[in-house]
């Protein structure tokens, strides 16, 4: 049952999600229920059905949401003057881009550092669909046919790597496990189908699945009320881990939604964080539309920096999106003689500083080995101390 005013999905839209639906209730009635995890992935990922598998619009207008470098290249203009600190201080280096997306960012960064006569050894582009891969490299030849020689699409991260990994709104569409406490105890949210003809999916609480989720709850140390819901995520600390293992020198700049885990983990945040897009419509019941909605969960910014200590790197900075964005002085990209260029350069920098907008929501963590200078976009109100880490 669709959710009331989301949009009716097209005829083609509704027969891919109702086939990717149809392979979701096969494993349940092969394996039984599934974490959450697992679902989230089969949604995302199975092969030409997942949302970011099919040869589907996702971005911009036209798609499903908007990211800040599709709102305007003043966000990755910023991130290339982080990059051109970086690249200068290290005196040359790669830059890694994770999920490239639809490429618009890795465009507008070459062109801003090739400008300032800072470009890259090579940028390197991680992206697991081979539909957003055949759209980069249309676009790129097409949009920086002189730059095109330096991009490198990878499979694997490349090892022994000196510059920055960049990922923008990457961790958020990691699976992750629901939990609910039910009785002052831990239990999991699984996905089950409560009628096979119908094809209609549904919760069912039980059992964890694995004693890692609840070890991971525990290390919490929040006693959290009855009925309370949220998520985890497990792959969190193997993806940070392989990053930590191919970083030689430099940094990781991740940006995307999320809180300190005091914040996360509030009480008045008692559903979770999962969320769903649709056709510029957001919604909580990620158990529709598997295949053509897109579904995330927000980051637990405290999990990744604890990670990162505990392997070798330093957390060098926390910042709002829009202090990022501030001290690398977005503002001097709106000047224009132009007076309509500078009226909508000035509507774009409001949405992505404004803490109405995504100023707020969105963070911004600097993880940095053998790399010891001030970064720009972490020089003023640095939060670290918010995500009150707890190492050993």
């Amino acid at each position: 049952m669709l959710i009331k005013n989301l949009p009716v999905p097209s005829p083609f839209a509704q027969f891919r999600s109702d086939r990717l639906k149809s392979k979701i209730i096969k494993k349940i009635i092969r394996q039984g229920p599934l974490t959450f995890a697992h679902y989230m992935r089969l949604a995302l990922y199975s092969r030409n059905l997942g949302y970011y598998s099919a040869n589907t619009q996702k971005f911009g207008k036209n798609g499903d949401f908007v990211t800040a470098p599709e709102i305007s290249s003043i966000f990755s203009r910023c991130l290339a003057r982080q990059c051109h600190q970086v690249l200068r201080n290290l005196k040359g280096g790669d830059i890694l881009e994770l999920g490239a997306g639809s490429g618009i960012m890795a465009i507008h960064i070459l062109k801003e550092l090739q400008s300032s006569q800072c470009p890259p050894i090579r940028y390197f582009i991680l992206e697991i669909s081979e539909n957003l891969r055949k759209f980069q490299r249309k676009r790129f030849r097409e949009e920086i046919p002189e730059l095109f020689s330096c991009i490198v699409w990878v499979n694997k991260l490349p090892t022994d790597f000196i510059g920055i990994i960049v990922g923008n709104e990457v961790i958020d569409s990691l699976p992750v496990h629901k939990f609910k406490i039910q009785n002052n105890s831990v239990k999991e949210m699984y996905v089950d189908c409560i009628d096979f003809e119908e094809k209609i999916l549904s919760w069912k609480i039980d059992d964890p699945s694995s004693s890692n989720l609840i070890q991971q709850i525990e290390h919490l140390e929040i006693n959290f009320p009855n009925d309370y819901e949220s998520e985890v995520n497990l792959l969190l600390e193997s993806w940070i881990i392989s990053l930590a293992n191919v970083l030689k020198k430099g940094i990781i700049l991740l940006i995307d939604y999320g809180f300190p885990q005091h914040e996360y983990y509030h009480p008045n945040r008692s559903q979770g964080t999962v969320t769903c897009h649709y056709q510029h419509y957001s919604h909580f019941n990620p158990l529709i539309l598997p295949g053509i909605q897109d579904i995330t969960a927000h980051v637990d910014f405290t999990a990744v920096a604890e990670i990162a200590a505990c392997n070798q790197l330093t957390v060098a900075g926390f910042v709002h999106q829009a202090d990022f964005l501030l001290n690398c002085n977005i503002v001097s990209f709106i000047s224009s003689e132009n007076s309509m260029e500078r009226y909508q350069n000035t509507q774009q920098l409001k949405k992505l500083v404004f803490p109405s907008e995504m100023g707020e929501f969105f963070k911004a963590i600097a993880l940095t080995r053998n790399y010891s200078s001030t970064l720009l976009g972490f020089t003023r109100r640095n939060q670290t101390a918010r995500l009150s880490l707890k190492i050993n």
